[in-house]
Formats: C-alpha cells, structure tokens, sequence
C-alpha cells in the first residue's frame, strides 16, 4: 500500500497510508480540532487549506464550499483522502482565542473540607510498648479526637509505613477520608490541602483550583472540549463510541487528559503542585458524566434513554487517570436523567431553588436545553434537544463565541454589531443569531413563519430602509449581514438559518410551556427566569423574548446567572454539607419526559412560530 507524507502547521510530518482521511490523521495524531457532524461532511465547518497536494473536491467540498474556496485548495479535513503528498494549513479561525464563560453565582457555604490532615509524632516502638507501626499510628490519630479515628487503608500505605517513620524521624501527616487512612507523608504538610472543581461540558471544560481550608479560588482554567473532534453534540459522540471499536477510550482519553492538563496549568499559575491537590469535583451532562468516568452512554440515546447510574460517585483517582496526589478522592456529583446530568444538579445547587420560596424557572441553553421550575416544595425538570444552532454549527456563517465572532447586532436605523476581540468579523455566533433574527421580526422583514418576505410586502419603515440588505446567497434569500465587498466573504443570515435557529427555539419554548402546564401554573406565575450557561449569559434577554424562546411575559424577570454548574460544583468541593445536599437535590427532583408527553408534538410545532409583532 502506498504512503504519503502529510505536514502540518509548526512542521508535524506524519506519514499516512494512502486512502487515509485527514480527519482520522488528526485525530491519531492528538490535534485538536472540531468536527461538529461527527466526520459526515454535513456541516461543512472542518475547512482546511491545502496548499500542496489538494486534489480533486468531493461531492460534498462542492456543496459546502464556494467556487472561490474550491480554487484557493480548501477542502472539508473529513473528506479529504490522502492520495498524494499534502502540506495542511489550519484556517485563521482555528488558532483564534474562544471566549468561555468562567464566572458563576458566589454564593457562599460552610467549607468543610472532605478530606482532612493529622500532623502526628508518632511513639517510637520500645521492649515496653510493642505495638505495631500501625498501630501506633492509629492511636496517635485517636488520641487526636473522635474526628481523627481511622481503621482502615490501602495496603500501598501500609507498606510504605517502615520506612516512612524511619526516614521522617517518626514524625508524619495522615491524609484522611472518613475513616480510612488515605495516604502518609513525611514531616508536616498540613498547611496545603487544594481541590480542583470541574465543569465538563459539551463543548467546553472549566477547571477552578480551590484552598479546602479558606475556599479561596487561586486559579481558573479553560480549553475547549477536545472530544469536539469526534462531534459536537452528544449524539455524535454516543454513535462514535458504538461505531468504532475504541471509540469509547478514544473519548474518554481525550477528556481526562485535557482535564489532567487544566490542572497542570492550574497549580503552575497558584506556583503550588499537582502533589497539593488532595479532591476534585466533577459535574457535566449525562453523557459527558458517563464518558469522563469510561461508561459506555449507548443507553442515554436509546428509548427510554436510561443512564448507566444517577446516584453520586466518590472514586479514586487512578479510576480516571487523574495526576494528583494519590491519597486524594475524586467527587463526581449525581445525574438526575438521561438528558438531565449533574451539570444541572450542579445549577440547582448554585442557585438554591430546592430553597426558594417563589416558583422560578432555571434555563441552561445549549445544543441541549436544560430546564427546572419549582422551589422549596416541588421542582419538575426536563431536556430538549436544541440542535447546534446556539453553538453556531449548521449555521451558513456561523461559528462558536470567539475572537472575530459577530456577538451582538443593534437595529437602529441601519444594523451595527459587535465582534469579540474588536478585530475584522469572521462569522456569527449564537447570541447574534438571536439579534438578528429577533431584529429582522420587529422590522417586518420576516414573518412569524420566519418566511423572509419579498420587498414589495415590508411595510415597516424601519424595514424598507433595510430591504437593500435582502439578497440571493447560494440561490436561497438570505440577510446581509456584514462583509460583501471586494475581496471581503459575505456574513449572511439565511432562511435557513432562520429554520434552524426555529427548530431550536421551538424545542426550548415547548419544554418551557410544557413544565409550566404540568406544574399547574399560569407563566404570570414564574417570579423570575435563571439564565446559566455561556449562551444564556451572553444572550440578549430583549431579543430571546422577542423570537419567543422566553415567553415574552418574563421579559422583566430574566436573570444571568453565569456558569451556575461550575458555581455549584465548587461548593460541593468545599463543603460535604453541599455535596450530601446535591444527592437530595438530584433525587427530589421530578423529570419530565417531554417525547412521551402527548402535547409535546403539538407544542412544539406551535412553539416554532415567532410572536406576532403589533
């Protein structure tokens, strides 16, 4: 068989047998790179450049790409075959900085660490006390409170018993968990006891390194999900694990070593060491939950959607190839669903609704849209699958929240906008779909089918002064945006896009309406909306109630509340207090099935249609 020479930015060369895909290159190789359709040339987002050896385009380069694209030598990485020498060059928007959502709610909580330290100086074994090493090691421990008791522990530690008293001159520190000696260390290193609070999501992971004894945050760290790769939703993930015979520790691999790297970059920022950190906490969606612990999600995408466990897990860090100090304990809050994890348990216990006196509503967005209303006395539950749309997948133009991304979009009088990192705009992300499109209905522009209408039906003043924006993109109506100039890409909004971004909003609406209805209340009765995740955070609460994603009633109660899963994963690092009340949490919550719920249908077709605008 034929091979070939493949050579990538920074001068990796591999060489590939011919027939290999480049996207099966990169993958083998450790490159970090997104295929939001899984490697199916549907999206059309894996764009590379070829500039030696591109060779004829595929049947699906052609529709993904243009004629001016096709000519410069860029090609879809899933689709291209490696059928000669290539030289890759990664596209500008792949080396570009993304913006991920950090901050969350700062309620505070007790700090009682789950792990504890006893400095102790050991007896020395004599002709009138020959109690054992460990023995002597237990009652040092007693004599130290009813706390301190501990009677039992691996054998590695009690191996390492002789010559740890001989070499620290009997003078140590026990690493406790409830009653179980963990680890023994010489000399006294009480002082330093540090977590790590993960928030592992489908498209991003949030690292927070915690001081267990002041719950101090000394360093926050963020990368974006490598198992993007392997598709950027989780049905993706769920059908490459059970399509390729390593597809689950291809997934799982990826994820704990990025989460190992975050925490290596972590304690280099705190100046401590991987050593220090003694606890980590772990939310993330159902399938995500599954995947960093090495469980096979097969079930969470298959009637009746069944996760493998819900309950709480408390592991050890070897369990997930985690490089920390080996007596500590790995925290992996419960999941309430298949589609409901311990993400939402981790928003739930940020933002105390099982405390809450008034009815509120909880919406985390994303290509999965979360939901919980209730307070003190009840809470209901559900997801719905939003699709790609808010990630900026399946998008004509879109892309996810990062430097060159347009994120905000202001009708008035002509259209401006906002790009992040004040640079030339690339593409559109979620939060400017939603402008935009909520933009387009005030100006009369489109209907409320979404149907762009032609220019001899906008009546809207503010509308006709816009009709010039109205144009053919790839045969189709399409809004124009930015760019368009010689030399310069269109940024368009399509009719497509606009059915895409409906079928999304539609989804989260009919969950929205569809808890409200089983709660048995009117939406007049919801006191305020909790907003979580990145895309709610940066969305425009005016322009989500103007397409209808949030009933427009609530309009004047939406709240941001920023990254509530990572929020709430802190607290139950902190405190056991916080992580035996997510266990409640999670078990009282009601989880409503919407694809049994013999309205959904109904309610999703009507949910589609934006509100009629007066």
């Amino acid at each position: 068989m034929s091979k070939y020479n493949v050579t990538f930015p920074g001068g990796l060369r591999l060489t590939v047998a011919a027939g290999t895909t480049l996207k099966e290159i990169m993958n083998k190789a450790g490159i970090n790179f997104d295929f939001p359709c899984g490697g199916r040339g549907r999206c059309g987002k894996c764009k590379v450049l070829l500039t030696a050896g591109a060779g004829e385009p595929t049947a699906e380069d052609r529709k993904a790409l243009s004629a001016e694209e096709l000519a410069q030598g860029i090609r879809l990485a899933c689709m291209t075959k490696v059928q000669s020498d290539l030289q890759v060059e990664f596209l500008s928007e792949k080396n570009i900085r993304h913006q991920i959502l950090l901050s969350g709610l700062d309620r505070k909580a007790r700090v009682e660490p789950h792990l504890s330290k006893r400095y102790l100086e050991v007896d020395k074994a004599t002709v009138e006390d020959m109690r054992t090493g460990w023995q002597r090691i237990k009652d040092g421990l007693a004599a130290q409170g009813s706390d301190s008791k501990a009677d039992t522990a691996r054998v590695a530690v009690i191996r390492s018993v002789p010559d740890l008293l001989r070499f620290a001159k009997h003078k140590i520190t026990a690493v406790l968990y409830k009653n179980e000696i963990r680890g023994l260390e010489p000399d006294n290193t009480t002082e330093k006891l540090l977590g790590m609070a993960f928030d592992i999501g489908t498209t991003t992971i949030a690292g927070y390194l915690m001081d267990l004894y002041t719950g101090k945050e000394l360093a926050v760290t963020s990368t974006l999900n490598p198992q993007t790769q392997f598709g950027a939703d989780v049905i993706s993930r769920i059908t490459h694990v059970n399509t390729h015979p390593e597809g689950l520790k291809d997934l799982h691999r990826v994820v704990t070593e990025a989460v190992n790297d975050l925490l290596g970059e972590a304690v280099k920022q705190a100046g401590v060491s991987r050593h220090d950190v003694y606890a980590v906490a772990v939310v993330g969606n159902t399938c995500m939950h599954h995947l960093f612990l090495g469980i096979n999600p097969r079930d969470v995408a298959l009637a009746p959607y069944v996760p493998v466990i819900t309950e709480p897990l408390v592991i050890d860090p070897w369990d997930v190839r985690l490089d920390m100090n080996p007596a500590g304990k790995v925290f992996v809050l419960p999941n309430i669903a298949g589609f409901v994890g311990a993400d939402t348990v981790g928003v739930l216990l940020a933002t105390e609704l099982d405390n809450s006196e008034e009815v509120k509503l909880v919406v985390d967005i994303g290509t999965n849209g979360e939901m919980a209303l209730g307070n003190k006395d009840r809470i209901l539950a559900c997801s719905t699958a939003a699709g790609p749309a808010f990630e900026g997948a399946q998008i004509t133009c879109g892309m996810r929240g990062a430097s060159g991304a347009i994120d905000h979009v202001h009708f008035t009088g002509d259209v401006k906008y906002s790009v992040i990192g004040d640079v030339e705009p690339l593409g559109i992300c979620g939060s400017a779909l939603l402008d935009t499109v909520a933009g387009l209905l005030e100006t009369g522009l489109i209907d409320s089918r979404g149907r762009f209408k032609k220019t001899e039906e906008i009546t809207h003043p503010a509308g006709r002064k816009l009709a010039n924006r109205l144009i053919t993109y790839n045969g189709a109506p399409a809004f124009l945006l930015a760019g368009g100039e010689a030399g310069s890409a269109p940024i368009v909004v399509t009719q497509k896009d606009i059915r895409e971004l409906q079928l999304a909003k539609g989804a989260i609406a009919a969950g929205i309406r569809i808890l409200i209805r089983n709660y048995g209340l009117k939406v007049e009765d919801v006191t305020e909306v909790l907003l979580a995740g990145a895309f709610g955070n940066y969305l425009n609460p005016h322009s989500a109630c103007a397409i209808g994603l949030i009933p427009p009633e609530l309009e004047g109660r939406i709240k941001m509340v920023g990254n509530a899963a990572g929020a709430g994963c802190k607290l139950a690092l902190l405190s056991t207090g916080e992580y035996r009340r997510a266990a409640a949490v999670a078990r009282r919550v009601e989880f409503v099935e919407l694809g049994s719920d013999p309205s959904f249908i109904n309610t999703f077709a009507s949910s589609m249609l934006f509100p009629e605008v007066e």
